[in-house]
């Protein structure tokens, strides 16, 4: 093997143009890191900028340059979606080709709903798409009051429930999320995700979800990069919300984190502690929860330099034989209009401090390619299922 250690490090929702498929989904002339950028003024991101962001597309604030320890190209999406399961699957080898359930534009059918209120004894309130912490700002006092269930969307394949500790209880809620999941995995409903949100405090203005959050997901709908490489005892370490998309499947640990910061934190210092052959899949969902649904360009722009300058901490301490892959996993433009994910391209860029005749590539067909790239460096075969082709440079 070439790389003892293999970092993908997902900057969620930092896709870098429009798909040519775009116009389908509502989002043609979609460039989540340009526009930022260009809303922003520029962005001051020397450590992208030295790995080759500047090849990818005319983000302000930076340039072409020579980068011999890395390698840069764009990654086309193959499966039919923008959401992020569609995504992460397909980095590692799943091809999906009928997007998940979404009901972000009309809230969940009467139906759904009133089966979920019988089977759990519970009345429900919200039901329409908002971010967790406002939704807690508009009805949590009035859960507080009735003990009501607070479901809400995303513009995710996704259901939350929201409930207080202190009102509902979290084991409660836990089973309530559970009876959520088994509805939900009739074929009209199916979803991609159930989440609990447990919140404490007294008031609208001191509501804090806890870190008691539970995830319900769907497993991949077949063998994955992570599965092969655990199978063949590597290590498939998993840092943010990895471990929740693919249901725990392939991995080996996780860490949970609370921030973008966080998570790098929790990266650079598996990199410079942990001795292992494998690999770290990292996600960074701030980027997308926090500003690309929130059209916040100008908070967008800050997390991508804060983020810059974690990752020249990470490439310090990255040993000779290390490797990170710096990628999205789909877009959200904040300059777009309505709150969605947006259907676009995502940049790919490989640092390891062996490779001596870096370059900009030519784009890729699929996401997919990481983690055939990825199986080939361990030495290992992909299973019949999988999509996917090594990109060769980066292994010779």
């Amino acid at each position: 093997m070439k790389y003892k250690r293999i970092f993908v490090i997902v900057m969620d929702s930092a896709g870098i143009g429009a798909m040519k498929d775009a116009d389908k989904f509502g989002d043609a002339g979609t460039n989540t890191f340009v526009h930022t950028s260009e809303r922003c003024g520029g962005l001051s991101i020397p450590t992208l900028n030295s790995i080759g962001i500047g090849d990818l597309g005319a983000v302000v604030g930076t340039s072409k340059v020579e980068h011999k320890h890395s390698y840069s190209m764009i990654l086309n999406e193959a499966s039919n979606g923008k959401d992020t399961m569609t995504g992460h699957w397909e980095m590692m080898g799943i091809h999906t080709t009928k997007p998940f359930k979404t009901f972000t534009e009309t809230g969940f059918p009467d139906k759904l709903i009133k089966e979920l209120e019988e089977r759990t004894g519970h009345k429900v309130i919200g039901n329409y798409a908002s971010s967790g912490t406002e939704i807690l700002v508009q009805l949590g006092e009035e859960h507080m009051k009735t003990g009501d269930l607070i479901v809400y969307t995303s513009a995710d394949s996704v259901l939350q429930i929201a409930a207080h500790e202190e009102v509902t209880g979290v084991k409660e809620l836990y089973r309530c999320c559970e009876i959520a999941r088994d509805i939900c995995m009739k074929p009209e409903y199916l979803l991609g995700r159930i989440i609990a949100r447990p919140f404490l405090g007294t008031d609208k203005n001191s509501f804090k979800r806890t870190s008691n959050r539970h995830d319900y997901a769907l497993s991949p709908s077949g063998t994955t990069a992570m599965n092969v490489l655990k199978d063949n005892g590597f290590e498939v370490s998993c840092i943010g919300k990895i471990y929740d998309i693919f249901n725990g499947s392939g991995a080996t640990r996780t860490q949970k984190t609370v921030s973008n910061i966080d998570g790098m934190n929790k990266t650079i210092e598996e990199c410079k502690n942990m001795d292992y052959k494998g690999l770290c899949f990292v996600n960074l969902v701030e980027f997308d929860s926090e500003y690309g649904h929130r059209r916040n360009p100008l908070g967008y722009g800050k997390a991508i330099e804060d983020f810059d300058k974690q990752l020249k901490e990470l490439l310090e301490v990255m040993h000779d034989d290390d490797l990170v892959m710096i990628t999205a996993d789909h877009g959200n433009d904040p300059t777009h209009t309505g709150t969605d994910h947006t259907r676009e391209h995502v940049p790919l860029l490989c640092y390891s401090k062996s490779i001596v005749d870096g370059s900009h590539l030519d784009e890729r067909n699929s996401f997919a390619d990481i983690g055939a790239t990825i199986l080939k460096n361990f030495g290992l075969d992909k299973a019949s299922n999988m999509i996917g082709t090594p990109i060769e440079e980066l292994l010779k």
